[in-house]
């Protein structure tokens, strides 16, 4: 491969989700979930480097030598976009290389069940997506906020790190900020967002007390908030919260959150049988018994509460596996690798 160029169009040809450059590694794309060599031979040090930098400026090259890693996006002569991180390796210069679709999937495309789509006609309250790395989050976030831009007149601002999917405005008005570049920090674009007439405000990833706080308190008062974290299960979303709160205020924490939330999308995004990708889902919809829950400390009966809440549109994991498996969507080892976690 002469050039990134090269690398990225062979990667979109073979469906890659991401392309990973690191010396003494041959070229690696990561098609669903493994990670595959494309090229015969090790990367040396040398290209390693030249393909990392030849997707920077110098001012870009200037800025990642300073801080020895480096996050931004990237669109090619096609338009595609892609997200990178630039780092060092033990003293040798790398990339991760994230491929991103152009646009906005329709939620529709994505089959999640009904009430991900209601949950995008409340007027105020807070939206979390939650999941590992790579489950799709951005993805589904994105869908959502590419619904409510079709089907309601509202203002929605989206503060995210970087800008992945780029919405053009339909019926809403979207305003997009891209922390480093419009804003210096997810708190502080979460709160100036909360003097520009807000409807709906998109917020990356929360990952501070003073966001989480900011978040809680505009879903409250009057905001729709839609956000993301980094769990592995529904049961682990109090104790992640309040990881970021200082001593004592765990129980303010605790009363926004049962006050505010919504509901829950947890996803796994999984290889089909077809050759392409499905995102199943289990799903916490913020009812009486559940802010209850919340408001207490027994956050293991959450898995209770989505068990016997399917009338309010609650689902486990384990059903939509199910659902998945019965109409040949997964294979049978796809299935077994990932109910095991939601036992």
């Amino acid at each position: 491969m002469k050039s990134i160029h090269d690398v990225l169009i062979l990667a979109r040809q073979r469906r890659a989700a991401d392309v990973h450059l690191i010396a003494g590694a041959p070229v690696l794309f990561r098609i669903e979930r493994e990670l595959v060599p494309v090229t015969k031979e090790k990367l040396s040090r040398e290209l390693s480097r030249e393909l990392a930098y030849s997707l920077l400026t110098p001012e870009q090259v200037a800025q990642f030598e300073a801080d020895l890693d480096y996050d931004f996006m990237f669109a090619d002569n096609e338009r595609n976009r892609h997200r990178v991180n630039i780092c060092y390796n033990d003293g040798a210069v790398g990339a991760v290389i994230r491929l991103l679709p152009s646009e906005p999937m329709a939620l529709e495309a994505l089959q999640l069940p009904p009430i991900v789509s209601q949950l995008t006609l409340a007027r105020k309250g807070l939206i979390l997506l939650t999941g590992s790395t790579s489950q799709g989050k951005t993805t589904t976030m994105s869908a959502m906020i590419d619904s409510i831009n079709r089907n309601a007149r509202k203002h929605i601002v989206t503060i995210e790190d970087p800008i992945e999917y780029v919405h053009t405005n339909k019926n809403s008005i979207v305003r997009q900020r891209e922390v480093g570049k419009d804003t210096s920090g997810f708190s502080r674009g979460l709160r100036a967002a909360l003097r520009q007439d807000p409807d709906v405000i998109s917020v990356g990833e929360m990952r501070d007390y003073d966001t989480i706080k900011t978040a809680l308190t505009a879903a409250e008062t009057g905001v729709l908030v839609m956000s993301t974290l980094h769990i592995i299960s529904i049961d682990k979303i109090i104790e992640r919260l309040l990881s970021y709160a200082p001593d004592g205020s765990d129980g303010h924490i605790r009363t926004l959150l049962a006050e505010s939330l919504l509901g829950v999308i947890h996803q796994e995004l999984l290889p089909t049988t077809s050759g392409g990708k499905r995102i199943a889902t289990e799903i916490l919809v913020a009812n009486d018994a559940v802010r209850n829950v919340m408001r207490k400390r027994d956050t293991f009966h959450l898995r209770n509460s989505i068990t016997t809440g399917q009338r309010w549109g609650m689902r486990t994991m384990k059903a939509s596996l199910d659902q998945m498996k019965d109409e040949g969507v997964i294979s049978d080892t796809v299935y077994q690798q990932v109910a095991e976690n939601y036992r």
